[in-house]
């Protein structure tokens, strides 16, 4: 009988233990992807890099007239604006960048909190020399540009917030399906969630990210691939549970919310992941704020609804400044 009970106890480990050891061997072949001369989608904008705190960022910048900045959502990259740059830049002074630990930007050993997310752009916007511009930013990035008015920060001008991640701890994005639900379920749980990270394939994460679509089609299949790839990159998953491990810092930002002193634009897509009363506490929050919803699309609106958020980001920015912030 002791036997028996020590056969089980080593299967036991064994089905623990061999699964970790798997996943570091998996993580370890992995390829990084070298960092792109050109955009695939729109190989004539020049690829730029500026240092913030230490901190290299990859970012582009095209077209003329007043500056509007684009802030893209946790666990992608700037190229999530690739439908709306080309269009944008025919009226604005456009910058996207991929914040630290994403993209092609630097991935730094730190703790992944919103404040840190939060002053990485901060001094994004002071080192390019941004002036008086519109931030407009999609899920956290919404947050962060909400963030900053609430700081009133002399170089934002207006707020377009898109899909604001800003309610139920942080855990919108286990909303999307039940399998992201799952994954990102699993990320606090001590060795398993690692684990998993580490073992992570192609085809879960597509299905995760179709979760933030009205339509699977308007995920662009080069992009979906790349940053994929870009988990690939020493330190990719480690930064990426800590912003999971920090995604309740999201919410608390929405206790400053009154003290926004700037025009405010919050869009949401009709299958967003927020919910409605979510939605309407955020409009009374921010003083003054409008609010629209685009019908027939996600969490991912600059993919889903191109058009829609283009013309009324034109509606919404054109029109003449506020006046100065008193003193």
């Amino acid at each position: 009988m002791r036997n028996r009970w020590k056969v089980l106890v080593a299967s036991l480990v064994g089905l623990f233990v061999v699964p970790v050891l798997v996943s570091y061997v998996v993580e370890w072949l992995r390829t990084p992807p070298a960092p792109p001369t050109l955009l695939n989608w729109a190989p004539e904008i020049a690829i730029r890099y500026v240092n913030v705190n230490g901190v290299t960022l990859r970012y582009v910048k095209v077209g003329q007239g007043p500056p509007l900045v684009l802030l893209h959502t946790l666990r992608t990259q700037l190229d999530m604006f690739q439908k709306v740059i080309p269009a944008l830049g025919q009226h604005f002074e456009v910058y996207a960048l991929d914040y630290p630990g994403h993209g092609f930007s630097d991935i730094p050993k730190v703790e992944y909190t919103a404040e840190f997310f939060i002053d990485s752009v901060a001094g994004f916007l002071e080192r390019v020399n941004v002036k008086r511009a519109t931030i407009l930013g999609e899920s956290i990035g919404g947050t962060i540009a909400l963030a900053l008015a609430t700081r009133h920060n002399p170089r934002v001008e207006r707020v377009i917030a898109v899909n604001p991640y800003d309610y139920d701890g942080g855990r919108g994005l286990r909303r999307s399906s039940g399998l992201a639900n799952l994954v990102f379920g699993l990320n606090d749980v001590p060795v398993v969630g690692a684990t998993v990270t580490r073992l992570r394939q192609y085809n879960i994460f597509e299905r995760i990210m179709e979760g933030g679509v009205a339509h699977k089609d308007a995920l662009p299949p080069a992009l979906l691939r790349e940053m994929y790839e870009v988990g690939n990159r020493p330190g990719h998953s480690r930064a990426f549970m800590s912003l999971v491990a920090h995604w309740a810092d999201w919410e608390k930002a929405r206790v400053e919310y009154p003290k926004i002193d700037v025009p405010v634009l919050l869009v949401y897509g009709d299958h967003d992941w927020s919910r409605q009363e979510e939605r309407e506490a955020n409009h009374r929050a921010i003083p003054g704020a409008q609010m629209t919803i685009v019908k027939d699309a996600g969490h991912f609106l600059a993919l889903d609804a191109p058009e829609a958020l283009t013309q009324l980001i034109r509606d919404f920015t054109l029109r003449p400044g506020p006046p100065e912030r008193k003193p």
